[in-house]
């Protein structure tokens, strides 16, 4: 492989801010009481003590927007996940829709993952594929986060929102950078095909907001920027072709 930068689609503003969605996690496990019931009886033995079995729940702006389960405080995603994996546009998606996601499936335009660090990989991912389909491109500003970004996309309306034509890329690894309550960062290696199978680095920050993940962009596009890789070493190994 030569050492000279590849080429790549990311270089572009408009693919950046094409090529992303979906945001990040608020902590919520409250802690039930624990009741106890006391009886005394001097002609009998003491009952054994009621109690009450502590039950976590999660508040509701945890909870995701179509009802899937699963709720991670700190990164649990270890392993590449096993799942399968369908055509959006021209990039091979993961789905898992009673797990990760997408919940929400309407024709190319895929939305409501888990708030998981898997729901977040899988959202990161189905927002690359959606961005590939045109047909997408009017409603791209709905997987990002709340802010100027998000304002400037839905403001271009279907003049922005798609990748370049001539982009062709698939998903070929991923690792966790950073998963907190409050934000995740996935960083998707991706083969780019157009360009003879070159390596990028796409790390991608989405934030849990209104029941569902968002990619979070600044005006100047994707708060970090992607670069070149020589090889997946670092990553899971994880393609869907």
């Amino acid at each position: 492989m030569s050492s000279a930068e590849p080429k790549s689609p990311f270089r572009s503003r408009g693919f950046i801010a094409a090529a992303i969605v979906i945001g990040v996690i608020v902590l919520a496990a409250i802690i039930v009481l624990v009741g106890g019931l006391f009886r005394d009886d001097n002609d009998t033995a003491p009952a054994p003590t009621p109690t009450t079995t502590a039950t976590p729940t999660i508040d509701e702006a945890d909870v995701s927007i179509c009802g899937l389960p699963g709720h991670d405080t700190e990164n649990t995603l270890t392993a590449a996940p096993n799942n399968d994996w369908e055509l959006v546009g021209t990039v091979a998606a993961p789905t898992d829709p009673d797990g990760a996601g997408p919940g929400v499936v309407e024709e190319t335009f895929r939305t409501c993952f888990a708030h998981t660090a898997e729901g977040a990989l899988f959202a990161a991912v189905n927002a690359i594929a959606a961005s590939t389909d045109s047909r997408n491109a009017p409603r791209m500003w709905e997987l990002l986060a709340d802010g100027p970004a998000k304002d400037t996309v839905q403001a271009s309306g279907s003049n922005s929102g798609t990748a370049p034509s001539n982009a062709r890329l698939q998903v070929a690894g991923f690792k966790v950078n950073n998963y907190t309550s409050d934000e995740a960062t996935i960083d998707l290696a991706l083969s780019v095909t157009s360009e003879g199978g070159a390596l990028v680095s796409y790390p991608t920050v989405l934030r849990w907001e209104d029941g569902d993940w968002k990619v979070v962009l600044t005006e100047n596009g994707a708060p970090i920027a992607p670069g070149p890789l020589t090889n997946l070493g670092g990553y899971l190994v994880w393609a869907g072709v």
